[in-house]
């Protein structure tokens, strides 16, 4: 017989995760999205003092030394509710991992405790106007001059850029051999003259995708992060943490509950979608812990983000049928139920994570063109 319920601690965890978002919540609001729209210096500065941020870090980083799954508990509370996370959450997510990994000790030593204490929040330039989901395509440049890194170029759907302290930038340090090779990753203090950030007001009226632009920026060669020229692995090593994460299941569960409660649930029909997303929310959680348990195949994090994703697009849509032309007079479902269309397209539309999947993880061979 299958037991499917948690320990005592992690369901502990949970209802104290659940109180601390409560909390949050009556202080700063309710944010559809809150891990990408719910900034708070204030509230990462909280999480910070629960022990929150760096949960899974190395105990010698300064970090938790707890397990993938308190992560995931932790975070599933805070994002269902909507609470404000959003300050800490990349630095949490990739940076700090990143650094951990392949940062040297200096850069650990100045970066990782601003991180933990929720001091400091990160931004990561990856996109660019013609490179979005083809990664190897980037064009901005980082060339090195005596000390310094002389960066130009320009990058788009920046989340948190008008925000943040510094940005985890990936650039192109050499144009020699093949695209994938010659791509850097340098760390990039936000104040360095030289820098424009120019916000993107969606339609949903959030701000956080922002254009930044690089002229001559002067970054020390020592802010580099791992190999120069080598670290388009690295790279993909973050985005396995983001794509297979509970942020992308969970993002519009306030939605979810909403529409629950305003459902007509004497009708059959209702009940059996209802059924449905249930099960869908189950399914996404397995596929998530998964990927936090490491039992699942490399580059299957393509797989979880596609079935999430398309799960919260399902969400919004019987969230939009259920609630109708009142959805339109309620400020925070017409922001979510506009917003449904992103979850599909950032962080990789789901035709490329297909195309990962069938040609990383299954093997399949390209269609000869």
């Amino acid at each position: 017989m299958l037991d499917f319920r948690l320990e005592s601690e992690l369901e502990a965890l949970r209802g104290r995760a659940a109180a601390v978002a409560a909390e949050g919540i009556a202080e700063h609001g309710v944010h559809t999205d809150s891990w990408i729209n719910g900034y708070s210096k204030d509230f990462s500065r909280r999480l910070a003092a629960e022990g929150w941020i760096g949960m899974t870090w190395p105990v010698e980083h300064g970090g938790g030394g707890r397990s993938n799954i308190e992560r995931i508990i932790m975070g599933e509370e805070m994002i269902s509710a909507g609470a404000p996370i959003a300050a800490s959450w990349f630095a949490d997510r990739q940076m700090g991992p990143s650094l951990i990994k392949y940062g040297t000790p200096d850069q650990q030593a100045e970066y990782l405790p601003g991180m933990l204490s929720g001091e400091t929040t990160w931004c990561i330039g990856m996109s660019e106007p013609d490179a979005g989901s083809d990664l190897a395509s980037l064009k901005t440049s980082a060339i090195k001059e005596g000390d310094v890194y002389v960066v130009n170029g320009q990058k788009i759907w920046t989340s948190f850029a008008a925000d943040a302290d510094y940005i985890y930038l990936i650039c192109r340090t050499t144009t020699e051999g093949p695209p994938h090779r010659g791509v850097s990753e340098l760390i990039v203090p936000m104040d360095l003259p030289g820098i424009e950030v120019r916000p993107i007001k969606d339609m949903t009226t959030n701000q956080h995708f922002c254009e930044v632009f690089f002229t001559d920026v002067r970054v020390p060669v020592e802010n580099l992060v791992g190999v120069e020229g080598a670290a388009f692995k690295q790279t993909m090593t973050q985005l396995e943490h983001e794509r297979g994460g509970i942020d992308r299941l969970v993002s519009n569960k306030p939605l979810y509950e909403q529409a629950i409660a305003a459902a007509d649930t004497s009708d059959p029909l209702v009940r059996q979608e209802i059924a449905k997303l249930e099960t869908g929310y189950r399914l996404g959680r397995i596929l998530v812990y998964r990927e936090a348990l490491k039992q699942a195949p490399a580059g299957f994090s393509a797989a979880t983000k596609c079935f999430c994703t398309e799960h919260q697009q399902r969400v919004a849509d019987f969230a939009a049928s259920v609630l109708g032309l009142a959805a339109l007079n309620q400020d925070q479902a017409t922001r979510f139920i506009a917003y449904a269309p992103a979850y599909t397209i950032m962080g990789g539309t789901s035709n490329v994570m297909r195309n990962i999947l069938g040609e990383r993880v299954l093997g399949l061979p390209r269609e000869p063109r």
